[in-house]
């Protein structure tokens, strides 16, 4: 498998970003793709927001007038994507993490801002690759699973991150 191509902006001055995020969020795209056995080159843009942008991007394309913790913008359907005629590189799409709520979250969950970011970004790109969790039943069984799995392999799962602080 190729390495994924990840443009990673942050658009947002409420929160500094720690050191190391970047090259987490860099892990848990090639993370995902390698446990899904993409085939392909990829490119992934993932921006850093705040609550009043994402706010209005969830309003905008979701008609939902609330913030949220990430949003998923996936290029492909059914498995196929755009090609970047460039770098032959499957265009997969966008994922925007608001980092205020990403700090909110770590908080009520106890555990550390890496695993939060961690989580929404693997949760993400499992939405960019097709998974949903919106109609509940076998489908969120499948995409909780194997965010966990993947969360594991990465050493963020639920049960490491609570005891200790990446």
């Amino acid at each position: 498998m190729a390495a994924a191509k990840i443009f990673i902006t942050n658009k947002q001055k409420k929160v500094k970003i720690p050191t190391g995020t970047r090259m987490l969020v860099k892990r848990c795209c090639n993370a995902v793709l390698n446990h899904e056995k993409f085939p392909e080159p990829a490119e992934i843009s993932v921006s850093f927001t705040d609550d009043k942008s994402i706010r209005d991007l969830n309003s905008s394309y979701r008609n939902k007038d609330t913030a949220t913790d990430v949003l998923s913008f996936p290029m492909g359907e059914n498995g196929e994507y755009e090609i970047n005629a460039e770098t032959n590189a499957c265009i997969l799409g966008d994922i925007v993490i608001s980092m205020e709520r990403a700090v909110e979250q770590a908080k009520a969950y106890g555990h550390s801002l890496q695993r939060e970011v961690g989580f929404l970004t693997v949760h993400s790109m499992l939405h960019l690759l097709g998974y949903d969790h919106e109609n509940g039943g076998l489908e969120e069984r499948i995409m909780r699973e194997k965010e966990e799995a993947i969360l594991q392999d990465l050493g963020l799962s639920r049960d490491e991150t609570f005891t200790k602080k990446i």
